[in-house]
């Protein structure tokens, strides 16, 4: 009896196995067809300006809930560059700076501050609580 159990599993594994299909067969080969559009190629040289810059702007926002409050106004004619801009410090003072930008001279800004800080007292935190002293 062991025997015939034997020769049947024997029978079916060899059937299955000669069922099974092979998984060495090469890859599909993909070959990306060219591209079919026809758009200049990019250019990276802009042009020169024809004439010195020459503008003015300004903007400004003064936001009494959220306690936002500065502005800049700054106007360019050629290489001669003069503005100014105020913001509100966190301290309550305001800082303005007033600066000019002339060829040669680079950058040259003079800076005030209006007011005296004013810091408000430490507060405990009610997130942190001492753990429990055991006697």
């Amino acid at each position: 009896m062991a025997l015939r159990v034997f020769i049947t599993f024997a029978i079916v594994a060899s059937v299955i196995g000669s069922t099974v299909p092979s998984y060495n067969t090469p890859a599909p080969t993909y070959h990306a067809p060219p591209p079919t559009y026809n758009a200049p190629a990019p250019s990276y040289h802009a042009p020169a300006p024809s004439e010195p810059a020459q503008y003015d702007f300004n903007y400004a926002v003064n936001h009494d809930y959220s306690s936002n409050d500065y502005s800049h106004q700054e106007n360019r004619n050629g290489y001669d560059t003069q503005g100014s801009y105020h913001v509100l410090l966190p301290d309550g003072r305001v800082q303005r700076v007033t600066y000019t930008v002339n060829g040669d001279s680079g950058y040259v800004a003079q800076v005030t501050y209006e007011g005296e800080a004013q810091y408000s007292a430490p507060r405990p935190s009610t997130s942190y609580q001492p753990a429990p002293a055991y006697a």
